[in-house]
C-alpha cells in the first residue's frame, strides 16, 4: 500500500511539473543558438512561421520533459540502491515522478503533426532528438548515480 501511495504522490508532482514546463513553453519562444534567450510571447511555442505567416510549432516542452525524465530514471536506478532505500522509493521516483513528467503520446502526436504539415525533416529531428538525448540522459543519470 505504501508503494502505491508514493507512486501516486510522486505522479502528481511529475504531472504538475509537466504542466509547468508546458505552460512556460506555451508563453515563450526559443530559438536555440549560442547565447540565445527565450522571449516571452503570447503564442504557443512558436519557432518560426510558414510562408503564409501561420506559426510553426516545435515540441520543445515535450523534448525537455522526456529527456529530464530519462535522467531522473537513470539517477533513481543507482541512487535508491546505493542509499539502501526501499524499492518503493525507486518506483515512486521512476514510475511516479518520471512517469507523470514524461509523455510518449505527446511526442508521437507532435511527430505526426509535423509530418502532416509536410515538415519531414523536423519530424525526423524530433524523433532523433528524443531518442538520442533520452538515451544519453539515462546513461548520464546512471553514471552519476554509480
Amino acid at each position: 500500500m505504501t508503494g502505491a501511495v508514493l507512486v501516486g504522490v510522486f505522479g502528481v508532482a511529475g504531472a504538475l511539473l509537466r504542466f509547468a514546463v508546458d505552460s512556460w513553453f506555451a508563453h515563450h519562444t526559443w530559438r536555440p543558438g549560442l547565447g540565445s534567450r527565450p522571449e516571452r510571447t503570447g503564442r504557443a511555442g512558436i519557432s518560426g512561421s510558414a510562408g503564409d505567416g501561420t506559426p510553426r510549432h516545435w515540441p520543445w516542452a515535450t523534448l525537455v520533459v522526456n529527456v529530464t525524465g530519462c535522467l531522473i530514471i537513470g539517477l533513481s536506478i543507482g541512487i535508491t540502491g546505493r542509499l539502501g532505500m526501499a524499492p518503493e522509493w525507486q518506483s515512486a521516483v521512476a514510475t511516479g515522478l518520471a512517469g507523470g513528467l514524461t509523455t510518449f503520446s505527446s511526442w508521437t502526436t507532435a511527430t505526426v503533426r509535423l509530418v502532416s504539415e509536410s515538415r519531414f525533416g523536423a519530424a525526423v529531428l524530433n524523433v532523433g532528438a528524443n531518442l538520442v538525448a533520452g538515451f544519453a540522459a539515462a546513461a548520464v543519470g546512471m553514471a552519476l548515480a554509480s
